[in-house]
């Protein structure tokens, strides 16, 4: 990790953390590939699906905690499946249990089977409740610049868009809409879904967002532990590229070099 990355952490619920890579735990090939992939991503904060991942509640089953321990990890237990504002509630509560009062989440709520879109109605419903009831939520929803502070607003300690659809591997589609949301942020914007390639994580960061999460653009790569370091390397450039400054876009040339007393 660099000094760069050490000196501009990223801080949800309190918490600094100084990768800005978040990374699932999903579809990997075993748990092997998933703590290899996860350490060469140089991910903090691992997101695990209640409903199908064992983290201790099948007990004699090969359990996720084993690879990836607390004590190393920031476990993010989400609520990947559901498709209720009280489904949703139900997992947060039963993964609370489970890590012995967690209470950083990540909430998503589905709406459609085929495109994994958030059903935002029974997002903000969700959100409403756990805050109420003292999670810490970071939530998973579309690109409405106007959803995205309401949620904020409700409480949540990260916003979560998604830049395309879930595994869709389309990149960033939406820019403008997550500029938008950005620069009009008081908590995290976190990128959720689509990113393909570690190009696609570097813009999300050179646009401003303060951390990408992914799973499938690094479990379904060819070679999902080189992809993981890719997207390591990917996103601290994007975010020091952001930092640094980018120079204008022109429609004309301009000299590197000054023009002022040349020979001759």
């Amino acid at each position: 990790m660099t000094d760069f990355a050490k000196n501009d952490p990223l801080v949800v619920a309190g918490v600094n953390y100084s990768s800005r890579l978040l990374t699932g735990t999903g579809k990997f090939a075993d748990l092997q590939q998933t703590r290899l992939a996860t350490e060469a991503a140089g991910a903090q904060i691992v997101t695990v699906a209640i409903r199908r991942t064992n983290i201790g509640q099948n007990p004699g089953e090969p359990n996720l905690l084993d690879v990836l321990p607390p004590e190393r990890f920031t476990i993010l237990p989400n609520t990947a499946g559901c498709y209720t504002a009280d489904d949703a509630v139900r997992t947060c509560r039963l993964a609370r249990e489970l890590l012995d009062g967690h209470k950083l989440v990540k909430l998503e709520v589905l709406g459609d089977q085929r495109t994994l879109y958030p059903d935002v109605v029974q997002t903000l419903a969700a959100a409403e409740k756990l805050v109420a009831d003292g999670f810490d939520v970071m939530v998973y929803t579309s690109d409405d610049p106007i959803l995205a502070k309401r949620l904020e607003e409700i409480g949540c300690v990260a916003v979560m868009p998604l830049a395309a659809p879930i595994g869709s591997g389309l990149g960033i589609q939406n820019r403008y809409n997550l500029i938008e949301i950005i620069e009009n942020a008081k908590v995290p914007i976190i990128v959720d879904a689509g990113v393909g390639t570690a190009s696609d994580a570097s813009i999300a960061m050179e646009l401003g967002c303060d951390g990408v999460l992914m799973n499938t653009a690094i479990a379904g790569a060819k070679d999902p532990v080189l992809m993981a370091h890719a997207m390591k390397l990917a996103v601290e450039a994007g975010r020091a590229a952001f930092r640094a400054g980018r120079i204008p876009r022109k429609r004309f040339a301009s000299a590197s070099s000054p023009v002022d007393g040349l020979i001759g």
